[in-house]
Order: C-alpha cells, then structure tokens, then sequence
C-alpha cells in the first residue's frame, strides 16, 4: 500500500520537482498539491494523504496555521512534516506546536525527506540533524518527555 502524499509549497517549481521525485519511488503516491495553507486544508479534508509536505512561509495561510487548522478541526491521523528555509528555533516550536511530527531545511537532500517521511508514518518524530546542531535543545522543546 502506497503512503499518500499531499504536498504544499508556494513555488510550483519545487512542488512539482518532490512529486516527481516522489512518484518515481516505490511505495509512494502524491495525491494532491497545494500553493498555500487554505488549498491545503481543503484538500486534506477531500484526499486523506497519510503525510503532508507542507512549506511554512506562503500566502494567504502560512504553513503552521494551515496545521493548526487541519488539526483542529478534525482529529486527523495524517503526518505533517515542515519543509522550510526557516530553520530557526521559533519556527520549529510552533510547527510542532501547531501538531507536525517532522520538520525539515530546505537543503535537506531527498534521502533526509525520505527518512523523515519513513519516520513519522511509523509514528516517530523527525527532527532535521542541521536543526539540532543549530539548536542542541530544540529536541526538549518540541518534546518535553
């Protein structure tokens, strides 16, 4: 069984460079694509991905609201993995604040996204090892056990 992508980011370039990449691998199906946070919710509600992809900086509803959102409003079990150029502690705090189990740079490799994808579907939480070096105690941060 394919894991069902929905990705969302502004840039219609790199959207369509992930679902490329994406589709050529085994075990994955890019269901849907968005260009910002309010697309994003809507198609979350009609296409059940299993992991979203989602940008934080966008138009209209950024991408920790656009989380926010789609968790509030519904219970869902769907995987939400940042992907950003915003690397910073208080961006990654509030994306998992607002209910994402992974956050990635955007240079991260497609290995690294393949990795955080593998992770959060079997539950786990994946934080980007550029992230931790930045900031050594994000990890208690974001996951207070």
């Amino acid at each position: 069984m394919n894991i069902r992508i929905l990705l969302v980011d502004d840039h219609t370039i790199l959207r369509q460079g992930l679902s490329r990449f994406l589709q050529a691998q085994a075990g994955y199906e890019v269901v849907g694509e968005a260009n910002d946070g309010c697309e994003a919710v809507k198609l979350e509600k009609q296409l059940h991905p299993d992991v979203i992809i989602m940008d934080i900086n966008m138009p209209n509803l950024n991408g920790i609201d656009a989380t926010r959102q789609i968790f509030s409003t519904d219970h869902s079990r769907v995987k939400v993995i940042g992907l950003s150029m915003h690397t910073g502690k208080r961006w990654v705090v509030e994306m998992f604040r607002a209910g994402a189990s992974g956050y990635l740079s955007k240079d991260c490799d497609f290995d690294e996204l393949l990795d955080a994808i593998s992770f959060v579907t079997a539950g786990r939480i994946y934080l980007s090892p550029q992230i931790i070096t930045e900031s050594p105690d994000i990890e208690q941060l974001i996951n207070p056990s």
